[in-house]
């Protein structure tokens, strides 16, 4: 997007300057015809707005756009939007008023695309960064249905939904996640320079080593001399591991493996299930087809895993089948899911079968998250007591030998 300087004669004849941005001269051009002007010269802007470089573009590209202020974005954007607010003046007031710099550039870009006669959805479409798939389809639901409003009120229920399972599992994982990497911090030190000195010890003694303490010889010696080729190693672990989960099928193994990990997997499952019934639900209620629904589904659902699933079922429904004989034979479904889609189709009642299971799975994630916390404890205690007793193994056993050779 490139900032160019203009100046246009408007409707009454007068003359007026301003800046606009677009990604080409002749965008500029159709834009500044779209709103009614005549424009006599359009210039690219020298300078940081022009390259992209300048400082408040660097914190736009540094800051994210989180959950609460997506969430306030999509309040006031369906207030306004139901107070009868003109659309273009309603994204010029959200753009005064937003803090984040993301926010405010992308409704300025709206505002031109608006005004350019585009509609709210492709307008959404174009900033995949904040707006997901999942926003804009129910966007160009609520534009298709006319029920915009009740359907932004329905999202800002969805991203808030899905901002606290998220929280509550980061929750849960942070406590462990520091343990470990404090427990790896002590490994290092302990093994690279206490042991040593009391190796060194031992040996002038001519002590006959244990077997704990030959090992942590073993892991110092092997440190001091390949720990290059080791961080090396590590590295090229590392950057592989990432650029193969970059791919397709890297994504679904990774996601396949989470799914099926002890403790774990049961909690990403029944948080993909109550993701998939809350916002399934929404776009049942808001007119939004079944196998568009899919679609929709299989990009947000947030599992590579379960998404291929949904690309199955969409297949499945397209022949004219039920959803309820495709749930049953695809992977990761549980039975309480699969029955009470049935009724719910069955009873022409599917959105609120949908919301009843998006309620029981909020419970059961919860109350998941709360076995996992339990779990932790003891499995972090046996190896913190593991480590400090391999050490203590590997000092004293050689040190009560030493004792004795003094007495």
């Amino acid at each position: 997007m490139v900032t160019y300087a203009y100046k246009s004669i408007n409707e009454s004849g007068a003359t007026v300057s301003g800046e606009i941005e677009a990604e080409s001269r002749e965008m500029a051009t159709s834009i500044l015809e779209a709103r009614g002007f005549i424009p006599t010269q359009v210039d690219e802007k020298s300078g940081g707005e022009a390259t992209g470089f300048s400082l408040d573009r660097l914190k736009e590209i540094l800051t994210p756009v989180k959950a609460p202020e997506l969430i306030i974005f999509t309040k006031q954007f369906k207030t306004m939007l139901r107070a009868g607010v003109p659309m273009v003046r309603l994204l010029q007031i959200l753009e005064k008023q937003a803090e984040n710099l993301k926010i405010k550039r992308i409704t300025r870009v709206m505002v031109d695309d608006i005004s350019g006669g585009s509609s709210l959805y492709d307008a959404f479409l174009k900033h995949p960064s904040v707006f997901s798939p999942l926003y804009c389809g129910m966007v160009q639901a609520g534009e298709a249905s006319g029920a915009l409003p009740t359907v932004l009120d329905r999202l800002t229920y969805i991203i808030d939904h899905e901002h606290k399972i998220r929280a509550d599992i980061r929750a849960a994982l942070q406590y462990p996640i520091i343990v470990v990497v404090f427990l790896a911090i002590a490994f290092f030190v302990l093994l690279t320079f206490v042991i040593p000195k009391f190796v060194g010890i031992f040996l002038a003694a001519n002590l006959t080593l244990p077997l704990p303490t030959k090992i942590c010889i073993f892991l110092y010696q092997f440190l001091q001399s390949y720990w290059h080729l080791l961080l090396g190693g590590v590295l090229a672990a590392a950057a592989g591991v990432y650029l193969y989960f970059r791919t397709e099928q890297g994504r679904y193994i990774r996601d396949l493996t989470l799914l099926r990990l002890p403790i774990l997997g049961d909690l990403f499952v029944k948080a993909a299930m109550s993701r998939f019934a809350s916002i399934f639900a929404i776009l049942q209620s808001s007119g939004v087809s079944v196998l568009e629904a899919m679609r929709i589904l299989a990009t947000t659902v947030g599992n590579t895993a379960i998404s291929r699933e949904f690309k199955e079922i969409g297949e499945k429904l397209e022949e004219g089948r039920g959803i309820a004989a495709p749930l049953e034979k695809a992977a990761f479904f549980t039975p309480i899911v699969i029955n009470m889609v049935a009724i719910g189709e069955e009873s022409g009642k599917l959105d609120e079968m949908l919301m009843e299971i998006s309620q029981h799975y909020d419970l059961e994630v919860e109350y998941a998250t709360k076995k996992l916390s339990d779990a932790i404890g003891p499995i972090l205690t046996v190896g913190l007591a593991a480590v400090v007793g391999f050490f203590a193994l590997a000092i004293f056993l050689p040190m009560w030998d030493l004792i004795g050779i003094v007495k």
